[in-house]
């Protein structure tokens, strides 16, 4: 690869960092062909971008967009490296959980979610984390808990006195 496409790589990835609110590090060297193929299905179809890079060059593409804000990320690029990109944060989580389940692979190095750096080990974590939907799914359901509870004492207070207008 030569230096003007390794500069355009760099861009291309640095776009994806702008693009997307979260990303993870991970190492899926070592799977086969089969398993490769079943994780970048997986990705597809939750719309998480995966791309294979060279550390240097990611690295590179961080710095364009802030160095400061993803200096802890640099730590996370040893051997070989791929980013799984996603707009919503623990997507990429649940991939990588459901794959180790058959296997050692892919390894989680890290993430930057939320716009903190979450550490190989943090993977249930990450999992757990809920997305902007469900957030505002669990502030709909607290919102409607207490009207619901005004409705059903209404509704049974009203069916109570109608019982005792038919006894009369």
């Amino acid at each position: 690869m030569n230096k003007e496409e390794k500069n355009t790589l760099a861009a291309e990835l640095s776009q994806a960092v702008k693009d997307y609110a979260h990303f993870y590090v991970v190492d899926f060297s070592g799977l086969n062909a089969e398993q490769t193929s079943k994780l970048r299905r997986e990705c597809f179809n939750k719309e998480v971008k995966l791309m294979v890079v060279k550390n240097t060059t990611f690295v590179k593409a961080l710095e364009a967009v802030n160095a400061e804000e993803y200096a802890d990320v640099k730590g996370m690029l040893k051997g070989s490296s791929a980013i799984m990109f996603t707009n919503t944060g623990n997507v990429p989580a649940k991939i990588v959980k459901e794959m180790l389940k058959s296997g050692d692979k892919p390894a989680l190095k890290g993430a930057y979610v939320e716009q903190a750096v979450y550490g190989a080990d943090q993977l249930d974590v990450l999992a757990a984390i809920k997305s902007k939907n469900e957030l505002i799914a669990d502030v709909i359901a607290l919102l409607q808990s207490p009207a619901r509870t005004v409705i059903s004492a209404l509704t049974h207070a009203a069916e109570g006195k109608e019982e005792s207008e038919t006894l009369k």
